[in-house]
């Protein structure tokens, strides 16, 4: 009897928005499909990444420029998953940020009805690298949990695990599903904790991410507040009298949070503030050692930067 021939192993790309804030590179080094989110300052639309740069959109906050941001339209998904598919993958992994946050999710879901290969939308109730380290770990572990190690070359198929394999003379060890590439990339968002500070509460109160009360400890007391993700929203952990004070509590809590962990990924988001980024991630090395196995410093998303304003400073960590 002639054996029956096995099913083709799955490829699954993965696919993500432009407020994942993945370092530089990194979504080309592992065949990441990214939909920028859309920015409008004082009424003219722009393009994250594309035709607006976190550095002029501190310029127009400081300017005090109106500004506001709005997901992607559904046509946006179909386009990246269109070109996952013509691109050899027979599945798409789709994370994102918090649905409390952005409606992007939404978007992404109603892509998904109708694309040509199974999509498994992932909504992360993360941002920032929250988002960003789910993502990145999705796009490793989709090659092989034996290959999550291993750099995957710029160019090829978008996630074509099989050709990463492929080019390296092996054949593919039993690829993950999209399933297990999904739940991968979700457990590691849940893994995740945030930690942030602004100069002002006002940006994120207007734009609907803030209540009036929490806004109000900053606004009407005077204190710098601590923010967190908290079930997917926008939440104050402590009051602290000074900035340099609440930098401190901020950099202590990430510490705690790493010795709690048998070994962590960290991230530092800034908006315009590279010297003190790169100063906070040296002290967070410093104090953890060798519990913290990567390290990022990454701008925020222009996106984020809107709803944030100006001074924005966030720690992520993850495991």
């Amino acid at each position: 009897m002639v054996g029956r021939r096995p099913p083709e192993q799955p490829s699954v790309a993965i696919v993500t928005d432009s407020t994942a804030s993945l370092p530089e590179g990194a979504a080309e080094r592992w065949g990441i499909g990214v939909v920028p989110l859309d920015v409008v300052v004082d009424g003219e639309r722009h393009v994250e990444g594309v035709d607006l740069a976190p550095a002029e959109l501190l310029e127009a906050l400081t300017a005090g420029a109106k500004v506001s941001t709005s997901q992607p339209p559904p046509a946006a998904f179909a386009a990246a998953y269109a070109r996952a598919a013509a691109s050899g993958a027979t599945e798409i992994v789709s994370l994102h940020l918090s649905g409390e946050l952005s409606g992007t999710v939404r978007a992404a879901r109603l892509a998904a009805e109708t694309a040509s290969v199974p999509v498994h939308v992932v909504d992360s109730r993360a941002v920032a690298m929250a988002l960003g380290f789910a993502v990145l770990d999705a796009a490793r572990f989709s090659v092989g949990p034996s290959a999550a190690g291993a750099p995957a070359p710029s160019a090829g198929p978008l996630g074509s695990a099989r050709s990463w394999w492929r080019g390296r003379g092996r054949a593919a060890p039993g690829l993950p599903t999209g399933t297990d590439v999904a739940e991968r990339g979700r457990a590691v968002a849940e893994s995740a904790r945030v930690w942030f500070l602004v100069d002002s509460l006002d940006h994120l109160r207007r734009g609907g991410r803030l209540s009036m009360s929490a806004a109000a400890i900053g606004i009407v007391l005077g204190l710098r507040p601590i923010l967190t993700l908290q079930d997917g929203g926008i939440d104050v952990v402590e009051k602290v009298r000074t900035r340099r004070a609440a930098r401190d509590r901020l950099v202590a809590l990430a510490v705690e949070d790493v010795a709690r962990r048998p070994a962590a990924r960290v991230a530092v988001h800034h908006l315009g503030q590279p010297d003190l980024a790169n100063a906070l991630a040296a002290e967070l090395t410093a104090a953890t050692g060798a519990q913290i196995v990567e390290v990022a410093v990454c701008e925020s998303s222009a996106v984020l930067a809107a709803h944030a304003g100006p001074g924005l400073l966030a720690i992520v960590v993850a495991g």
